[in-house]
């Protein structure tokens, strides 16, 4: 649905896409994961069109380029800066983005109504958008990528910054596309969200793609080991270890002593892995 060829992207001297290569399926969630400054927005603008790489190729579907009006028809974006208008209310932001993609009349009404229906905005739908709150104005957001019912969806860290119920919305909106069979690539630095949400993972760092794999054998390969940390008067003992019961039983007294627990490689395990633990600005 969605293949990137040794795309590049730089401004300068900064390199923002170094000969990124993906290839997205039908109907799978794809997360694009990495942290601030990795190159995900910019791959997110590349894909749509909006930005023309240095290098590679981007195709969608058949053979289509995202600079065609008809092929970028066939695309749905949600930005991470929210693209909608606080002025208007949610119905005339879906009726002017719904008549840019061609709609028209009961047609677009229908796909209005089924928009505010999907994120839950309905009962809300004729207010300004500068009276929502944060995660009322980022579903809106997610409407407007679909009010003209496209099959691919390309979402920018979704639900940043919006509350635990508007995030939970979100994500199931997400589920609810999947299981429609819509293709979605979703772009995160958020490890939970990608392991709820995504077939697939590949992992970028500095325009470089790292790792791409199911969250499975992301951990398995990346992961390393299962960690056994006994505490002891105060104390933490840590030891790594593909046999925790084995490990335990070679504490002896001191496991009868103190308290323990397991810890498993999990995503987060993963990604300091391969990106590093300094800070991100």
């Amino acid at each position: 649905m969605l293949r990137l060829s040794g795309v590049r992207k730089a401004y300068g001297a900064n390199v923002a896409v170094d000969g990124l290569s993906l290839d997205i399926r039908p109907g799978e969630v794809f997360g694009l994961l990495g942290p601030n400054g990795a190159g995900k927005s910019t791959t997110v603008a590349i894909a749509v069109g909006l930005l023309s790489p240095d290098a590679g190729t981007v195709v969608i579907g058949e053979g289509g380029s995202p600079t065609d009006p008809a092929v970028r028809a066939r695309i749905g974006v949600a930005p991470q800066a929210l693209a909608i208008y606080e002025d208007l209310s949610a119905v005339e932001n879906l009726d002017f983005f719904g008549a840019l993609q061609g709609l028209r009349g009961s047609a677009l009404a229908q796909r209005i109504a089924w928009a505010l229906d999907f994120v839950g905005l309905t009962p809300r739908a004729r207010e300004r958008v500068e009276r929502y709150s944060g995660g009322m104005k980022r579903r809106l957001n997610l409407a407007v990528a679909l009010v003209h019912d496209p099959p691919l969806l390309l979402l920018d860290e979704p639900p940043v910054g919006v509350d635990p119920q508007s995030r939970n919305a979100i994500f199931d909106n997400i589920l609810a596309l999947k299981a429609e069979g819509r293709t979605v690539l979703y772009t995160t630095h958020y490890m939970e969200e990608a392991q709820r949400l995504c077939d697939r993972v590949g992992i970028l760092d500095q325009g470089r793609l790292l790792a791409l794999d199911s969250v499975a054998a992301l951990i398995r390969e990346h992961g390393g080991q299962s960690a056994l940390i006994l505490e002891e008067n105060g104390a933490e003992t840590r030891v790594e270890t593909d046999d925790p019961v084995g490990a335990l039983a070679g504490m002896g007294e001191r496991a009868r002593r103190g308290r323990f627990r397991l810890e498993q490689p999990d995503l987060e395990a993963v990604f300091l892995r391969l990106t590093g633990r300094h800070l991100r600005d």
